[in-house]
């Protein structure tokens, strides 16, 4: 009795000690920072970190507190210029442009803000000039920069190394992503055991005793911890080996749930911000989960059936992180981790290891046959579930099921687990049973608007990247809004397929993502505007047609789950601008029409067809330029709102003073300035929400 007492003591005081460590993580990631770099001149940091793609320069600096810089070389011979003039540790004079970096415009979306907060990053830096002071005799940075020499063979060794993928292709980290084993290539447990395991082998070969063995390894993964920046999954790695150790040689025994709870403290008491981390999630939760269940594994005999269990609770304790971070899971991630698991941890990353120091002449292969096999994978779309994203406590409830079924009574677990897939499938449902809602996604200088009518979803446009795009020695560069934002946006909202893609009109601004968008995303239908098609709508047409895709132009009207969309605009007038698709709808009794970007001869003619009843809700023309939205037409319409989808500081200088006066009577929301703006149709009533940058 009094040993069982002295047991639940023991456990008392590590809950405790873990229960105030969330408290203290609380306080700080809610701390106010005051940064106090003076943004007024021209600052002196220390180079922390850089990246060179193409001709653009993104490089991280720190002084007292830390700035994101970007710098975009001239020539070819600039950039190798700086490649073999500056490195890590370097102390560097910054002559450029302050700002602040934005919070999302686009609900739900990556917040770039916040993130960079958390990585101790207050200010962003447009930098005109970088000035050499001197050059770095720190060993930790003569070392890291060797290394990185090293790495620049393969961008694979980058990744297995030092845990990062900026130099991987973008396709290829959404295919490991699509397929559920990103969290390989994140240096994680499995490679720090790894790593391990030949480090205390080396020393075996030299008889060196076990203990002296585990002391020298332990100080080489805190070296090799400080060189990677205490990444949060090599952390992990690094204290479960050392403190696991030290449990397994010395004389005393803890518990392996409360060692797990001293080495999720201590990782939040270095770095509070971890708490945010996807891959200090997925790292923690996984494992805290196969130790709960390690007896049951070991039950098991064979490699391959270990490895399934394995991966198989792996998967059910990630499932409320996958979908509160990307929307979607992939039930067959179960079964490629039984292939990929051992090919990265016993075959790819031991010979990174090995290919650092010596060429491996296969090595390639094997990274080829890696890229090529997840993007055949990744197209394989009928085992992949797209969720709704919901409240935090939904994902709470879905971790009480979780832990009912591994720590359940036997007769009860299939109980548990029928309930999770009852909750699951229940969760799948909502995107189906939301009322109407019309949101105008923040694109910059464009259009995108999302009609959602229950169970089927209207895409109008899917803007460009007219306000990213840069003319220069390496071609031009966009930001792909597709990619970035309407793909993930869609995923938010549960989205599985856009029932209708309707393209106002052929001009880059409105159409220049779409060949993007039915590439990466399940489209059934495109509809046209009146008139010639126009070079960018004839490669679309041609993917469409590779694809199977229907399509129409020039239609009068649409039927879509009983609501009727008109097609007002049906005359060819030889301009793009002219001829754009002008819809009117109803939903719920509001009045909704969308301008494209139809000029004012546009809507001459629609005052002369048709008898028009007030506007509820009036999606301006091109961006609310002069040429469109004429006083005539907007006191004909009697707009109750006005929505005009505009870039902030764009060089068109839209919206124009003349078109807000039209305006006036009307309540205006302005993508520029509101962010995304989303109009919620429920009961009746109509519920305006904005993103507000």
């Amino acid at each position: 009795m009094i040993r069982l007492r002295k047991i639940l003591l023991c456990d008392f005081i590590y809950y405790i000690f873990f229960l105030f460590t969330i408290f203290l993580v609380f306080l700080r990631v809610n701390y106010k920072h005051i940064s106090y770099i003076d943004i007024h001149k021209n600052n002196y940091f220390k180079i922390v970190n850089y990246r060179v793609e193409g001709d653009k320069l993104s490089i991280k600096l720190c002084s007292s507190d830390c700035v994101s810089g970007t710098y975009y070389f001239d020539t070819k011979g600039e950039v190798d210029s700086f490649q073999n003039n500056f490195y890590l540790g370097d102390m560097v004079k910054v002559y450029g442009t302050y700002s602040k970096a934005k919070t999302n415009s686009v609900f739900g979306l990556f917040n770039y803000k916040k993130y960079l907060e958390r990585n101790n990053i207050y200010y962003l830096i447009k930098i005109d000039n970088l000035k050499l002071i001197n050059h770095s005799l720190n060993p930790y940075y003569l070392i890291k920069n060797k290394i990185n020499n090293m790495c620049m063979k393969n961008p694979y060794l980058e990744t297995f190394i030092f845990g990062k993928n900026e130099y991987i292709s973008k396709d290829v980290l959404e295919s490991f992503r699509e397929n559920g084993i990103s969290h390989l290539f994140a240096i994680s447990g499995m490679h720090i055991s790894l790593l391990s395991v030949i480090i205390l082998k080396i020393f075996k070969c030299f008889k060196v005793r076990e203990e002296n063995s585990f002391i020298f390894t332990s100080c080489f993964l805190f070296f090799y911890l400080i060189l990677v920046g205490f990444s949060a999954s090599i952390l992990r790695g690094v204290l479960f080996f050392i403190l696991f150790g030290i449990n397994n040689i010395k004389y005393f025994y803890i518990k392996s749930i409360n060692l797990f709870l001293v080495i999720i403290s201590i990782s939040l008491l270095i770095n509070p911000f971890y708490i945010y981390d996807v891959g200090f999630l997925y790292s923690y939760v996984i494992s805290l989960s196969l130790i709960m269940m390690g007896d049951y594994i070991n039950r098991f005999n064979g490699y391959f059936k270990k490895l399934f269990l394995t991966s198989l609770i792996s998967f059910i304790s990630s499932i409320p992180i996958s979908l509160y971070s990307f929307n979607q899971i992939n039930l067959l991630s179960i079964i490629y981790n039984l292939f990929y698991v051992p090919y990265v941890s016993s075959i790819l990353f031991p010979i990174s290891l090995i290919h650092l120091f010596i060429n491996v002449p296969f090595y390639n292969s094997l990274i080829l046959i890696l890229e090529k096999s997840s993007l055949y994978l990744s197209k394989i779309n009928n085992f992949k579930f797209i969720f709704k994203r919901v409240n935090f406590i939904f994902y709470l409830i879905y971790y009480f099921f979780i832990i009912l079924f591994f720590y359940g009574l036997k007769s009860k677990k299939y109980f548990c687990l029928c309930f999770l897939f009852i909750f699951i499938a229940f969760h799948y449902s909502l995107s189906y049973i939301s009322s109407y809602y019309v949101v105008f996604i923040d694109v910059g200088q464009g259009d995108s608007i999302l009609v959602h009518l229950g169970r089927k979803n209207i895409l109008i446009d899917t803007g460009g990247a007219i306000e990213y795009k840069r003319e220069t020695w390496r071609g031009e560069r966009k930001n792909s809004i597709v990619d970035n934002t309407t793909i993930p946006y869609l995923k938010s909202l549960g989205i599985k397929k856009i029932d209708y893609f309707v393209a106002s009109h052929g001009d880059y601004d409105h159409l220049g993502e779409a060949i993007n968008l039915v590439n990466n995303f399940k489209v059934e239908k495109v509809i046209f505007n009146c008139g010639r098609f126009n070079f960018l709508e004839k490669e679309l047409i041609k993917v469409l047609d590779k694809k199977g895709i229907k399509y129409y132009s020039c239609i009068k009207e649409l039927t879509v789950d009983e609501v009727q969309l008109q097609f007002l605009q049906t005359k060819d007038f030889g301009n793009e601008n002219d001829n754009s698709n002008v819809i009117y709808t109803e939903l719920d009794g509001y009045k909704f029409m969308f301008m494209g970007d139809a000029s004012i001869k546009t809507e001459k003619e629609i005052l002369k067809e048709y008898e028009l009843p007030n506007i509820d809700i009036l999606k301006v023309g091109h961006h609310g330029s002069r040429t469109s939205s004429s006083k005539e037409f907007i006191d004909e319409l009697n707009p109750k709102y006005a929505l005009i989808s505009v870039g902030e500081n764009n060089k068109f200088k839209h919206p124009n003073k003349e078109v807000l006066d039209n305006l006036k009577n009307s309540k205006i929301y302005r993508t520029d300035q509101d962010g995304s703006i989303m109009l919620k149709i429920k009961n009746d009533k109509l519920k305006i929400e904005t993103c507000s940058p």
